[in-house]
């Protein structure tokens, strides 16, 4: 988990919300939560309403960035606070989280 203040926001996922990953073009990393009507439109749009929506600006794992979505973020990541929804552009990748991942970014702290 990270260190810094803690996230006071935690997310319940509605009905037919999938916890995932978000990469854009620029290389930002996001995780949050969307519906699989919205992640089916990604390839045509490039765009993605994500609820709850949280960046990683620095992410410690062995498993690269895809590490966020099979464990989460670790000890000494950095994580932005919560946006209530976000619309990202320039998408390049959706990946589905694990429940462990999820966990993860739901208690960690964001970081300064």
């Amino acid at each position: 988990m990270a260190k810094g203040k803690k996230d006071e926001g935690r997310y319940e996922a509605k009905d037919g919300e999938i916890g995932v990953l978000v990469t854009t073009e620029r290389r930002g990393i996001f995780f949050g939560y969307a519906t699989a009507a919205d992640i089916a439109r990604v390839p045509d749009t490039k765009t993605l309403a994500v609820k709850s929506c949280r960046n990683a600006w620095q992410w410690k794992t062995a498993q690269g960035f895809l590490g966020l979505a099979s464990i989460g973020p670790q000890e000494g990541s950095k994580i932005g606070a919560r946006a209530p929804e976000s619309t990202l552009t320039q998408i390049t990748s959706v990946s589905r989280c694990t429940p462990e991942a999820i966990e993860a970014w739901e208690s960690a702290q964001w970081a300064r």
